[in-house]
């Protein structure tokens, strides 16, 4: 592993080592051809950009949302100018919007070539690459299942059209709704033919036209058995999981200060109520506890930017679940935890401590890049690694992530 300095604030050498890396978590900013080019026209008017007041606005089903208040993004908060909030350093009480360094959109952030040149300056061999406005799509139209799965086939049709699913080295995740389950495995097959190696599914009940239903059940079994045939990764980035109802209930009707969940808005009461991992938590149990890996053993899941916090309670409660309901386990739940997940860990997080409770090679790394609480520099990653040892950093940084890419387990 050799040792360079590429300009950290601190002035400190960082790591460039000899093995490629594999970035866990990338995003793009969508331009709003990623939603319109391929939607079909009886769609449109459920999602619509208008210019209101002089600024372009997103208009989801016919209201104003301000989910993302620029979703242009022809100015977006610099990558890395929270971090120091999410790594509790944030004496003078600043608000996120207060931190953030504000900048023009770059190619990078939605031109494949361009971020394929961002990802050589980076260090990066690999990423795989997650949208940013797409989250909005299921919170707020969960109610028209039709339109979620038309706005997800166009945003599939413009990744594979920009970024393309082949290159090896950029993986765009391809967004999934099993909201019908005949049509999930159509636009599965779509995107197994691009070559499509990793599916967002969100870590929320599925709203179908009946009402919804927990991921792992059986009704969805068409779609996971091809699935666990093509031995292609799921993963359960954070979202909108309509958790903010609760939210709602809890302060008197606002959350982070609107009355919508906003991603990039914070108070001190809501952050002290949340816990990142809540969504990934309940997902995880969905798929355990219904047996879905006892029917489809070659499934994998990773759990991207929910932290890892989050990890520990939930093993704890599955194992005394086991206890108090054996006859509705086949095997352990842990075993089956850790036998069928991957977790990314944030950087505030101890990657050793997870490493104990589900094994070294279940860690991802992921610098959520270029978002304004991601890292800056990816791979200043390895100064919150130092507790590990050359081969386990490896194993996160690079390998785990390949094999999963690889279909290698």
């Amino acid at each position: 592993m050799s040792v360079q300095t590429i300009g950290r604030p601190e002035g400190e050498a960082m790591l460039r080592p000899d093995y490629p890396i594999y970035d866990a978590d990338h995003h793009y900013y969508e331009p709003a051809e990623a939603f319109l080019r391929h939607l079909p026209k009886e769609y449109k008017p459920y999602f619509q950009y208008a210019t209101i007041n002089g600024r372009t606005k997103l208009v989801v089903d016919g209201r104003v949302t301000d989910y993302i208040p620029n979703p242009t993004f022809d100015v977006v908060a610099a990558p890395g100018s929270h971090v120091p909030f999410y790594r509790a350093e944030n004496p003078e009480g600043k608000s996120l919007r207060e931190m953030a360094e504000v900048i023009p959109g770059d190619a990078a952030f939605h031109d494949g070539a361009a971020h394929l040149k961002m990802m050589d300056e980076q260090g990066l061999h690999a990423a795989v690459v997650y949208p940013t406005l797409a989250s909005v799509v299921e919170g707020h139209l969960g109610h028209k299942p039709d339109v979620v799965r038309a706005l997800f086939r166009s945003l599939n049709r413009w990744v594979a059209d920009e970024y393309g699913f082949t290159n090896g080295r950029q993986f765009p995740v391809a967004a999934i709704s099993l909201t019908d389950v005949n049509e999930a495995v159509a636009e599965l097959e779509f995107v197994l033919k691009a070559g499509a190696r990793v599916l967002l599914i969100r870590p929320a009940p599925v709203m179908t036209e009946h009402g919804g239903l927990p991921i792992g059940h059986k009704s969805f079994d068409p779609f996971w058995a091809r699935v666990n045939e093509a031995k292609v990764l799921v993963a359960h980035h954070v979202s909108d999981s309509g958790y903010d109802m609760m939210y709602k209930y809890w302060t008197g009707g606002e959350t982070g200060g609107a009355n919508e969940w906003r991603p990039f808005e914070r108070t001190a009461f809501k952050w002290a109520l949340q816990g990142m991992g809540r969504a990934a938590m309940d997902a995880t149990a969905s798929t355990i506890c219904l047996g879905l890996f006892d029917r489809f053993r070659n499934l994998r899941i990773s759990h991207i930017e929910s932290g890892s916090e989050w990890v520990g309670p939930m093993l704890t409660n599955l194992k005394r679940n086991a206890a108090q309901f054996p006859k509705e386990y086949k095997r352990c739940p842990v075993e089956t935890f850790r036998e069928h997940f991957s977790v990314m860990p944030f950087y505030e997080d101890s990657c050793s401590d997870l490493a104990k409770l589900i094994g070294i090679e279940n860690v991802l790394f992921g610098s959520d890049w270029p978002h304004p609480e991601g890292l800056a520099k990816p791979l200043e990653f390895f100064a919150d690694i130092q507790d590990l040892n050359p081969e386990e950093q490896k194993l996160v940084m690079s390998t785990n992530q390949k094999l999963l890419l690889e279909g290698a387990w």
